[in-house]
């Protein structure tokens, strides 16, 4: 259909060109990018979900089928449509709207000719009416989405894209981006000092109440210099009774670098202390707490001594906070000999023993004294029994003989009775010093009655 007709036709279609560009302008500003030239507009329209859908992105082959590649998010915004529409002589009386371009950021549309042919077929039902703001409606609220079997049975969305990994951090960006530009530009009240102030100048929390800045960072740096993080939450009335505590984004946003370090401080040591369970991470550059694995191990396994940093991923024994031994291989008793000592020094039935019995178990905790009072058992007998080698410090017990011992391992002479080192070309000089407590004590003679019992009768049957 030609484009050019009499005068008349020609001057009707741009009167009403031009009221209907006025309206567009004046209903949707913002909209407008390129500004509007006598027979052609530039727009930028985002599209605005009545509610959070789910959005699924496929990836799309040059063959337009979908592999099982799957990104999935749920979003209210989408990226804007970049629109540039021409308009030709005789629309809207006998012609359409032409679309030179329809771009979407990011190019999360797949194929826009379907669009294309969308808002064509708009005209052909209203022919001879403009159909610019509808077509603007039909994008912002999404509708065509539905047109263009976008949107499945369970109202999901459903995209098509070359690399799903990577638009949906750009989507997800965009609508991050685009709520706290929206959030700048409106004024609200604070609940504190009551006061109208531009969003900019205020935090809203995942709850979704508003306060100042200032007043939320004057109480909550309060609580944290007081150490009573339970109140670094929401003041409303309402959420302090729910006891709703703010997260560590919105404690981040509001208060300085180092009351951001005490609060995580305070954060962990009341986790350690509701759980005794949570160990520290022993590697000084971390030290993060680490809590005990939700799939707990039989404790005579050892497997049930196994932790794993979940910061810096290092795998350590919860007992001996040494790098992870496997669960056989026994903790050495000088790891733990503090936590037993502490143990034995408390009374029986006492908070500390019932929270040293919380963090390791009570049976492990009576493993550990048992191991504990063996091996300091097994010292006392060395130190009664035998004679540390000087030379390489191997224990020799001596069952007879002189006091004139050669160590068997590294050769070493040695007294047995001081534990000194002996010449090994004169080793008896030691024993003819006078003065010395080994002085002509090569031999120790043991009088014959010792440890001599008499049986009973003895005498009788002699």
């Amino acid at each position: 259909m030609p484009e050019t007709g009499d005068s008349g036709l020609v001057q009707e279609c741009l009167d009403l060109q031009k009221e209907e560009l006025e309206v567009l302008e004046s209903i949707y500003p913002d909209y407008v990018s390129g500004g509007i030239s006598k027979r052609s507009v530039k727009l930028e329209i985002p599209v605005e979900l009545a509610s959070p859908h789910q959005i699924f992105i496929e990836e799309a082959t040059q063959t337009g089928s979908s592999t099982s590649s799957i990104e999935s998010l749920t979003l209210s915004l989408l990226p804007p449509l970049l629109v540039h529409v021409i308009l030709p002589e005789t629309y809207p009386l006998r012609v359409s709207p032409q679309l030179l371009l329809i771009h979407a950021t990011h190019s999360w549309l797949h194929d826009t000719s379907r669009l294309q042919d969308l808002i064509v077929q708009m005209w052909n039902k209203q022919i001879g009416e403009g159909v610019l703001c509808d077509m603007v409606e039909l994008i912002r609220s999404g509708t065509f989405l539905n047109e263009l079997e976008m949107v499945t049975d369970h109202d999901a969305i459903l995209l098509q894209h070359n690399t799903p990994e990577s638009l949906a951090p750009l989507l997800t960006s965009f609508e991050i981006s685009a709520r706290s530009d929206e959030f700048n530009q409106n004024s609200y009240s604070c609940s504190i000092c009551l006061t109208s102030l531009k969003g900019s100048k205020c935090s809203q929390l995942s709850c979704e109440h508003i306060f100042c800045r200032c007043c939320l960072e004057d109480f909550w740096s309060l609580c944290i210099t007081e150490g009573d993080v339970a109140r670094v939450g929401c003041p409303d009335p309402e959420c302090v009774k729910a006891g709703r505590q703010a997260n560590e984004e919105e404690v981040r946003r509001v208060v300085s670098e180092e009351a951001v370090a005490r609060w995580q401080w305070l954060q962990e040591k009341l986790m350690m202390e509701r759980d005794p369970s949570i160990s520290i991470c022993p590697m000084v550059f971390c030290q993060k707490p680490v809590p005990k694995p939700l799939i707990t191990e039989d404790e005579d396994s050892g497997w049930h001594r196994l932790r794993t940093c979940p910061s810096c991923s290092y795998s350590f024994c919860s007992f001996c906070k040494r790098t992870w031994h496997g669960p056989v291989s026994a903790c050495p008793i000088s790891a733990y000999e503090t936590c037993v000592l502490d143990y034995l020094a408390l009374p029986e039935d006492s908070p500390g023993r019932r929270l040293i019995e919380r963090r390791f178990g009570r049976s492990i905790v009576a493993k550990m004294i048992a191991a504990y009072q063996e091996e300091q058992a097994f010292k006392q007998w060395l130190a009664d029994s035998s004679t540390p080698c000087p030379g390489c410090n191997v224990h020799i017990e001596k069952s007879l003989g002189c006091n004139h011992m050669t160590c068997s391992k590294c050769k070493q002479h040695f007294c047995y009775r001081c534990g000194t080192k002996l010449s090994a070309t004169s080793p008896y000089q030691h024993f003819s010093i006078p003065g010395s407590k080994c002085f002509n004590k090569l031999f120790d003679f043991i009088n014959e009655n010792d440890g001599w019992q008499p049986i009973e009768g003895f005498d009788a049957i002699l």
